[in-house]
């Protein structure tokens, strides 16, 4: 699996839709978009957000691991 399809996942567990996460990050759901389906890398300060926001560190997110915490 890919970190973008770890997006889209965590995404889903919160049952929120990509406008939710493009609001939270400042962008546009197109944007987002792009980050979930990997035609766009995602900038790091939105991994940050993301990762405070989903309450899991950030090595999880990048499949550096499938620990969601520490």
């Amino acid at each position: 699996m890919l970190y973008y399809k770890r997006l889209k996942d965590l995404r889903n567990d919160k049952d929120m839709t990509q406008e939710q996460i493009a609001k939270l990050l400042g962008t546009a759901r197109e944007q987002y978009n792009k980050y979930e389906r990997g035609v766009q890398e995602i900038p790091f300060h939105h991994v940050i957000t993301l990762a405070k926001f989903y309450d899991v560190n950030i090595d999880y997110i990048a499949e550096l691991s499938n620990t969601p915490k520490k």
